[in-house]
């Protein structure tokens, strides 16, 4: 495990809760966030990546927005977040349905056709990865666009997929 994995493992433990599926990181992840926190999550993912030509990160609404932007800023390339709402400034759009497990809610994701273009490699990001609802949405989109999704990059993987990099696993939180 890295330190900065021990670390976020800690302060879960201290701050936070794991009750089951049930990660709760209210307190410096995804309500109040602790952007120091943050940056050093996004290093240890982006790293992960050094290989890998990518053009810009993508995520959606609105958890994910604070790593895939610490990410961004490291790799010196834009991040695009897909809105749960349409604007109506957003008159072309690629779109597509994802499932919250947190929320226990369908959700729309929207992205306008200015910000995504044919040929482009992205990389997805998020805080957390449960069911692949919002990963498989993103790669819809991306597809609609022509795009390339290279991979997947979350803060904690709840899932059994292990082609998703993140900072820590369920397993990680059992041990």
């Amino acid at each position: 495990m890295t330190p900065v994995a021990k670390e976020l493992l800690e302060r879960i433990r201290r701050e936070g809760s794991i009750n089951g599926p049930v990660v709760k990181v209210d307190r410096f992840l995804n309500h109040m966030v602790d952007p120091l926190l943050i940056d050093r999550l996004a290093v240890e993912l982006v790293g992960r990546f050094t290989e890998r030509r990518i053009d810009k990160i993508i995520t959606a609404e609105s958890s994910g927005i604070m790593v895939a932007q610490a990410m961004a800023r490291l790799l010196g390339i834009p991040f695009v977040y897909a809105k749960k709402k349409r604007p109506l400034t957003m008159t072309e759009f690629f779109t597509a349905s994802s499932y919250s497990f947190t929320k226990q809610e369908s959700t729309n994701l929207f992205v306008s056709r200015e910000v995504l273009l044919p040929g482009e490699r992205l990389l997805f990001a998020d805080d957390f990865f449960a069911v692949g609802s919002t990963y498989m949405a993103i790669a819809q989109i991306i597809e609609q666009a022509g795009g390339i999704l290279v991979g997947g990059a979350v803060i904690i993987n709840k899932s059994d997929r292990r082609d998703i990099e993140s900072i820590l696993t369920l397993d990680d939180l059992a041990s």
